[in-house]
């Protein structure tokens, strides 16, 4: 893990940053541009107002779904920490200002990742590593939440024993040519599927139980009901994608599953 100079030294803090008023104080947001592998990308940072060197708050890094860093992911890391209290880290998989709009546009730079587990994992790596050093975050309290590309990306995090307290992934693709070894899962695994996804092969949810039952991981298994894949977008259904689609029930009960395993991570100190 570097230090947070290491990562500062890496790191331009956007100087612009706004403050939101929360039903529980204000959160301030900014954008952080950072480097990995000679690709400059553009992460963003939402934390309690009151987070500080002096009170660093447990720490959620946020992965998008295949379109990109967009603002779905941005959203989601507000909604942590104005709702949940934590410090929020959007990270960026493909480039700054890398957003598409078409599946074989997203499908162009997602299967790279995909296909090379290792250079998905050490990228998710270079935003965790920015987003520990910041002074606002307990560096001993992370978690990587994700959502469908995601989702596969935090589970990787996970698989390679990242130093997370706890990994949710959602709607994710849950094969893997890395499976983890035994011990190395350290973090709490919570998966929140669709049952009804057919993105989401039967025989892929079996072998991902069985890859946590044989590596002695701390995970548990949730499927929701009549819930397609990208159930967690109130935007899944523009693009016209078969078995893609919306749920409001799925997405609230995940959010509240979510929640709670984060909470059990991090242990009741705030």
């Amino acid at each position: 893990m570097m230090t947070k100079a290491q990562a500062f030294s890496l790191a331009l803090i956007v100087v612009a940053c706004a403050c939101v008023r929360a039903v529980g104080g204000e959160i301030v947001t900014r954008e952080v541009e950072y480097e990995h592998d000679g690709t400059v990308l553009l992460g963003y940072f939402a934390a309690p107002a009151d987070a500080s060197a002096e009170r660093p708050v447990p720490g959620v890094i946020v992965v998008h779904e295949w379109w990109g860093h967009d603002d779905f992911a941005r959203e989601r890391a507000e909604r942590i920490a104005r709702e949940l209290g934590y410090a929020a880290f959007a990270i960026d998989m493909y480039g700054k200002g890398k957003l598409v709009s078409t599946p074989a546009e997203a499908s162009a730079l997602a299967t790279p990742f995909a296909a090379d587990r290792s250079r998905m994992r050490a990228r998710a790596k270079a935003g965790m590593e920015v987003f520990a050093a910041m002074d606002e975050v307990d560096a001993a309290r992370l978690a990587s939440i994700g959502f469908c590309f995601g989702g596969t990306v935090s589970l990787e995090l996970a698989r390679a024993g990242e130093p997370l307290r706890a990994v949710v992934a959602f709607h994710a693709n849950l094969a893997t040519p890395l499976p983890a070894r035994e011990g190395a899962v350290r973090a709490k695994v919570l998966v929140c599927n669709g049952a009804a996804d057919p993105l989401v092969p039967m025989e892929d949810r079996a072998r991902f139980i069985r890859e946590m039952e044989a590596a002695k991981a701390d995970y548990q298994f949730i499927e929701y009901a009549a819930a397609l894949h990208s159930f967690t977008n109130p935007g899944a259904d523009a693009h016209g994608i078969p078995g893609v689609g919306y749920d409001e029930r799925a997405e609230r009960r995940s959010w509240r599953d979510m929640s709670a395993w984060l909470e059990e991570a991090f242990g009741a100190e705030r």
